[in-house]
């Protein structure tokens, strides 16, 4: 007799921690692409360095959201999700602070202005303390399964 291989919905989506940061890494990975694109492209046409990155954020993070809460995350469509999308909305106004204010922070401070070395690190630290903080408050925070 042939047993069944055909797993319970519920136990597929289920992924452990460091299969959930994989996803959140890769998916990341695409957002950040998206994000620095938007922002190379707005200085290369001369938008201001604060609302070249505000922007970019925003469109990186809207992209994260979807695909974090359809691919990464099981509990993103248990509970109530509006109040999950209003946390996520908190968590990432938060974020975009943290990573916003590190960005002018630090091109304030290294002169980046023009210098697209500079810049690029200046918005790679600000996107790092990003992602760590989003991580960690939509795995046991938001998303908490």
């Amino acid at each position: 007799m042939a047993e069944s291989t055909v797993e319970p919905e519920a136990s597929r989506k289920r992924l452990g921690v460091f299969h959930q940061l994989i996803r959140f890494v890769v998916i990341g990975g695409g957002c950040a692409v998206i994000d620095a694109g938007t922002y190379s492209l707005m200085l290369a046409l001369g938008w201001p360095i604060w609302l070249s990155r505000a922007i970019s954020f925003i469109l990186g993070t809207s992209t994260s959201y979807l695909l974090n809460r359809k691919l990464t995350f099981h509990g993103a469509n248990t509970g109530n999700t509006t109040a999950k999308a209003g946390a996520f909305a908190l968590v990432y106004i938060v974020t975009f602070f943290v990573n916003w204010g590190t960005n002018q922070l630090l091109t304030t401070l290294t002169h980046a202005q023009g210098n697209s070395l500079l810049l690029g690190i200046c918005w790679v630290v600000g996107q790092g303390l990003g992602t760590l903080i989003n991580f960690v408050m939509l795995k046991w925070v938001v998303f908490r399964e």
